[in-house]
């Protein structure tokens, strides 16, 4: 009998393990949609190529060696049971649930150096990205290696529990240096050092992609509770949901308002950019506020978003199409250090030194390694392909063929 109920755990736990992988998963789609809608159109095609074309690379990759890298013991290869706290599931489930947070972070990466970059200069950060420098952070956190012998991540007091800093800070981090090596885009700023708005082309896209990034934001934080068959781990999925879902109406509602404030009017992007502040914000810690607690963490992740979006543009003059680094990287880190004011267990300290330690790794590994590709590649196509369009000097076709010029 008791045999018997370990294996029915065993299932659950693994379907379970499964089906919150295939909705993170699927916010692949989100992405694609969000940053198609945000771009113009003559760049469409090649930011959906980037899109399908990083998470292939990202399942591969990690498969090789990055898994490995930050977990051990390859994968597929030894046993077929992991423990992870008191459920039980299939090692391959275990895989599959990390490889699409590996492609979300290297997603994040795609919207911010949209519009003027190479998209095999692209592609070949992306190996790196997915196979080595995410797998080392990640083994440091959620598998507690030690950084660089000295200590671990844990030991400090850090804890994330669905990564707000281990997957999008850490996916912004990439594209600040990206961003930074690139350049803006053709027109961007004038030479007084003013903005110019550069609207996207699909709102209702991108509207799309961002509800379907809500929706899969249930299986980033739901499935990191890493069960379901039993009472405790049930109720935690049940809190993870619910605060996962108020901080992201959190985040709308304090950025509409914020804007209404500020410009008189509201904002389509600012919104959307508010409900993916609120979930970045809840994912380090959304099994140990109350819902209202969760409501307010993501509509200071609202409020947060709207003022770095407009600071980074008109002040730093980081040109970033979708507005990716404030939404993953500031907020990221506000979430991060909103942990210790719901988890007793969780000190400040620890945040910052993490939140520390995830940026200068993946912010000065991607710096070089930007630098290395457009000494060999070259990072940015030419003024000319980039006034004509990335579709047709990248991917020799437009995702609107019947608008021509």
């Amino acid at each position: 009998m008791e045999n018997t109920i370990l294996e029915l755990q065993f299932a659950i736990d693994t379907f379970y393990f499964l089906m919150m992988g295939a909705l993170v998963m699927w916010m692949a789609a989100g992405f694609s949609m969000l940053e198609a809608g945000m771009v113009r159109s003559k760049n469409t095609a090649e930011i959906l190529t980037k899109n399908i074309g990083l998470f292939a690379i990202a399942c591969t990759t990690y498969m090789a060696y990055g898994y490995d890298i930050m977990y051990g013991g390859g994968v597929m290869l030894d046993g077929i049971e992991v423990i992870a706290k008191e459920a039980t599931y299939a090692k391959p489930a275990d895989f599959f649930f990390q490889v699409v947070f590996v492609a979300t972070a290297m997603s994040i990466v795609s919207g911010a150096v949209a519009e003027r970059m190479k998209l095999f200069t692209f592609f070949a950060f992306a190996v790196v990205f997915t196979g080595v420098i995410y797998p080392m952070e990640g083994a440091w956190t959620w598998n507690s290696e030690s950084v660089f012998g000295m200590y671990t991540l844990g030991e400090l007091g850090f804890a994330d529990f669905a990564g707000s800093g281990i997957v999008h800070m850490a996916g912004a981090a990439a594209a600040l240096a990206g961003v930074i090596v690139l350049g803006a885009r053709q027109g961007k700023y004038n030479k007084d050092g003013s903005s110019n708005a550069i609207p996207g082309a699909n709102m209702p896209l991108a509207t799309l992609g961002t509800f379907i990034l809500w929706l899969g934001w249930f299986g980033f934080n739901g499935g990191s509770v890493l069960a379901m068959a039993s009472k405790d781990s049930a109720n935690s999925v049940a809190m993870v949901f619910l605060n996962t879902n108020a901080a992201a109406a959190g985040g709308v509602i304090a950025a509409l308002i914020l804007v209404r404030l500020l410009w008189g009017k509201a904002d389509l992007t600012m919104a959307l950019n508010g409900a993916l502040a609120g979930l970045v914000a809840i994912t380090a810690g959304p099994d140990t506020p109350t819902a209202l607690e969760a409501t307010l963490i993501g509509a200071v992740g609202g409020v947060l978003v709207v003022f770095s979006i407009s600071m980074l543009d008109r002040v730093f003059k980081i040109d970033d199409p979708v507005g990716a680094i404030s939404v993953h990287g500031v907020v990221g880190l506000w979430g991060l250090l909103a942990v210790p004011l719901t988890n007793s267990g969780v000190s400040f300290t620890g945040q910052l030194a993490g939140a520390g330690t995830i940026f200068v790794w993946v912010f000065g590994t991607s710096m070089v390694l930007w630098l290395i590709l457009k000494a060999v590649m070259g990072i940015r196509i030419s003024a000319e392909e980039e006034y004509a369009g990335s579709d047709i000097s990248e991917c020799g076709l437009e995702a609107y063929p019947e608008f021509t010029k």
